[in-house]
């Protein structure tokens, strides 16, 4: 009998989850919890369609409550869309991929590589007919705000007890200004002139502003498929745009935001940065996860003054573990064989 109950609620769980995704406002509750944890999330990045897709069935061994998708489902820099979809459908007909989505909800948001242009931005010309593909891919509803706005941002929050966790999804492909290559060194890219450029465009951050306003969550998760914190290697960051990193802080100090950590993505490797800012009250995470089938194997190092613990250069995908009763967050970095790399636990 207990197993059975345990089936049903996993079961009534992911129809909650699935029900969710219409409504982006609207909290979810959860009635089950994860035997190590109250809520569970795991992420993950940069996964080609065409190498073998290994760590599906280890993410699944974690029973995360819910995945969310960095970017780079697929690797399919085009403008030609039919190319694209072609490459969508062979990862949706990947049998590992199917199993895994069929036991775990997901929530995703994109990155360059099925955007359609490494390091693309607002000026990528098939941009509107990608983000169709895209969610199509996801099959999100006809009727979700995604499908009738540029964009592909969203927002949701889940109940578990008496604790809301929100987790909002950027994007930051549809309306970022150029970048400035850097032709001074080996790096590619150098910050903008401050006050040059958008990560996120005019409309994007007015709702981000008002999704973090109107917010009552003792956790905020913010999806950003390129790094944050780690500013100094010399590819996409929000350190290109120096103005649009220090909007951002703004924004989480104004509107009081509670224990915001950033999930990011992009670089093949997986890593964990923190940096204490003077008007918020705890301690921001950058925490990196890049690499389900390819990673940075030839990473030799780079300057990341926040970085805690070591660079994991290998397949990887990430997991939180909330912990309410005692106020903390287990961060972990997995590989193949589910092999734990690192861990590292936040109080708050």
């Amino acid at each position: 009998m207990p197993c059975k109950m345990t089936l049903i609620k996993q079961l009534f769980l992911f129809f909650l989850l699935l029900v969710s995704c219409k409504n982006d406002k609207k909290p979810v509750t959860i009635l089950s919890k994860n035997i190590n944890s109250d809520f569970t999330i795991a992420f993950g990045s940069c996964n080609n369609q065409n190498l073998p897709n290994l760590l599906w069935k280890e993410i699944i061994k974690n029973k995360p409550s819910l995945f969310i998708f960095e970017g780079d489902i697929i690797y399919s820099d085009t403008e030609n869309m039919e190319y694209l979809k072609k490459n969508y459908d062979k990862q949706k007909n990947n049998s590992d991929y199917k199993n895994f989505i069929n036991k775990v909800p997901l929530l995703e948001t994109w990155d360059d590589h099925e955007y359609g242009e490494n390091d693309g931005g607002a000026d990528y010309p098939k941009k509107e007919a990608s983000q169709q593909l895209y969610l199509d891919f996801y099959n999100v509803p006809s009727n979700d705000v995604r499908r009738k706005r540029k964009g592909v941002y969203y927002s949701k929050t889940f109940k578990i007890d008496t604790t809301n966790i929100k987790i909002i999804l950027l994007d930051t492909r549809y309306f970022r200004s150029p970048l400035t290559p850097d032709s001074t060194s080996k790096k590619r890219y150098k910050p903008n002139k401050y006050g040059q450029g958008t990560m996120l465009g005019n409309s994007q951050w007015k709702w981000l502003q008002n999704e973090l306003e109107n917010s009552n969550a003792s956790y905020t998760i913010i999806a950003s498929s390129i790094q944050f914190l780690s500013d100094k290697h010399g590819f996409e960051c929000w350190g290109n745009m120096p103005h649009e990193y220090d909007k951002l802080i703004h924004l989480l100090t104004v509107t009081k935001t509670k224990n915001a950590i950033i999930l990011s993505g992009d670089r093949h490797i997986a890593e964990l940065s923190k940096k204490e800012f003077k008007n918020l009250n705890y301690p921001l995470i950058d925490f990196t996860s890049s690499g389900l089938t390819h990673s940075y194997t030839n990473f030799k190092s780079e300057l990341n003054p926040y970085r805690i613990g070591k660079v994991i250069p290998y397949k990887n995908f990430g997991l939180l573990k909330f912990d309410f009763k005692n106020k903390k967050v287990i961060m972990e970095t997995r590989g193949e064989n589910n092999i734990l790399y690192a861990t590292y636990t936040q109080k708050y």
